[in-house]
């Protein structure tokens, strides 16, 4: 089995691509430490490998934001970590409870039902296919009406990366102001 690395904007985060499916289209599990990883052997194993900050699975790829050291000696165990999951055909998650939606933000008012489903359309087909070629992921949280802002989780890769903000601000709040004017700004959570 060969698996390819790739770097991100972030760098303390590599992905990794196996060359088959890992989440499958359309399924994203964010592990922000080791803790949530104990519903994923792959997760836990990966956490197990060294000084872990952060494990990410996109539909084909593993993202991994190392806490300290270097690449050259926490690459090595982290590819065996993979190489081992997918070889023995362990599941990717196991029988614990799904992840928990951010608490507060996911409500939609009554009237706004047309502005956040353009806001969605735009984050599916612009956003995240660019972010996840970075080994992220972008959740809408909610939007609020009142104030115009649009809540964003940044996940992967992208959460904890230096240039999250600008791209955050400059890039996707730019984007959707212009496209849904009810928008006045965008809120990481």
């Amino acid at each position: 089995m060969f698996i390819q690395t790739e770097t991100t904007p972030n760098p303390a985060t590599l992905k990794f691509l196996p060359g088959r499916d890992v989440a499958g289209e359309g399924a994203l599990h964010d592990f922000p430490d080791a803790g949530a990883a104990a519903r994923s052997p792959l997760a836990a194993a990966i956490f197990e490998a060294g000084p872990v900050a952060r494990v990410f699975f996109g539909a084909d790829f593993v993202a991994v934001t190392k806490a300290e050291g270097e690449w050259q000696h926490l690459k090595p165990a982290i590819l065996g970590a993979i190489m081992e999951h997918f070889q023995f055909g362990r599941p990717l998650i196991g029988a614990a409870a799904p992840e928990g939606e951010a608490a507060g933000f996911g409500q939609t008012a009554a009237g706004d039902e047309d502005v956040v489903e353009q806001i969605l359309e735009l984050l599916e087909t612009r956003v995240r296919p660019a972010v996840a070629q970075d080994g992220g992921d972008i959740v809408y949280r909610g939007f609020d009406s009142a104030s115009g802002t649009v809540y964003l989780n940044m996940r992967g890769a992208c959460s904890g990366c230096p240039s999250s903000s600008a791209t955050l601000k400059g890039g996707i709040e730019k984007m959707l102001k212009h496209y849904v004017p009810e928008v006045r700004t965008v809120e990481a959570v």
